[in-house]
């Protein structure tokens, strides 16, 4: 199985391209895109990550603003890199990047047959932009997992999920070419949370890179200590083992759409459930098995700092 991961690389995402990693699936490729910084901070924490991490995979360039309307970052949550970090932050390292990611999505969807996964950890504007030019090749998608939107709440909004409000006309346009989707919501996300007391493990691992794991998580977790609660949902990491492990998940199908207008709602996914009131396009994730996920996390995690 191919699989392909499009991102806008925060610390999570970086957690999410390990799971996978460590899963076995074989990564043939990643895009990135604005979303938790700009496109230029997105793709300095690509060539870190990248370089510190021995990441054997092509990474491709792709979009730096929304379908429609303003850009919209995380920065206000995740500071100027999108990365917060508690010490050690990833080492500079040479950009080699090519401004391909559309012509290396449908080259890489256009090869021969076979399954074509995507895990999606950001807006959806790549994959829209394949969708809208290459329906052909959208078509070929034979699993889209995406990390985004909210069945009861926004976070970046009271209405909206980040990932939705900063894009919602690519998720509008994802949803409407029939792809197969799956949706790992905020309601899911939170089911699994780290905590300080999860850190210590992963900087006592003794590897070159077990402290800069270890301050990445820490400024990771203090996004929600520094506000009063006392761990942090593991969201993009939880949308990989989703993805490498769907059996670890209950899926269920419905009508998903992205709400396109109004100042408070824009951006809110409205998930449909009832059986004769909408035809189904999606499916969203409802439980998880929530111990065996943060175990799988947090060993990739110091499995990453151990060596």
């Amino acid at each position: 199985m191919g699989i392909w991961i499009d991102t806008d690389m925060g610390f999570d995402d970086i957690a999410a391209i390990m799971v996978a990693a460590h899963a076995g699936l074989a990564i043939d490729g990643v895009s990135l895109t604005f979303g938790n910084a700009p496109l230029d901070n997105v793709r300095c924490n690509a060539a870190g990550a990248a370089s510190a991490f021995v990441w054997p995979f092509p990474i491709h360039v792709g979009r730096d603003a929304p379908v429609l309307g303003r850009l919209e970052t995380a920065t206000g949550i995740l500071g100027e890199t999108g990365i917060p970090t508690s010490g050690l932050s990833l080492p500079e390292a040479a950009d080699t990047f090519q401004n391909d990611a559309f012509g290396a999505l449908c080259s890489w969807l256009d090869k021969g047959e076979g399954e074509r996964c995507i895990l999606a950890l950001g807006p959806l504007t790549n994959i829209a932009a394949i969708a809208l030019a290459r329906p052909d090749l959208a078509a070929k998608i034979t699993d889209l997992t995406w990390m985004g939107g909210g069945v009861t709440t926004g976070n970046h909004t009271a209405s909206a999920e980040f990932n939705a409000f900063a894009d919602p006309e690519a998720l509008a346009i994802v949803l409407a070419h029939d792809i197969p989707f799956r949706m790992v919501d905020l309601d899911l996300c939170r089911k699994v949370l780290c905590g300080p007391e999860d850190i210590a493990p992963i900087r006592a691992a003794g590897g070159r890179n077990a402290g800069l794991v270890a301050d990445l998580l820490s400024g990771f977790v203090e996004i929600a200590t520094s506000r009063g609660r006392p761990a942090m949902a593991l969201y993009d990491a939880v949308a990989a083992v989703a993805f490498a492990y769907p059996d670890h998940v209950n899926w269920r199908a419905a009508r998903i759409d992205v709400e396109l207008a109004g100042g408070l709602t824009r951006g809110r996914t409205v998930v449909e459930t009832r059986a004769g009131r909408a035809a189904f396009n999606a499916e969203y994730g409802v439980e998880i098995d929530a111990e065996r996920a943060k175990n799988l996390i947090l060993k990739t995690l110091q499995a990453e700092a151990s060596w």
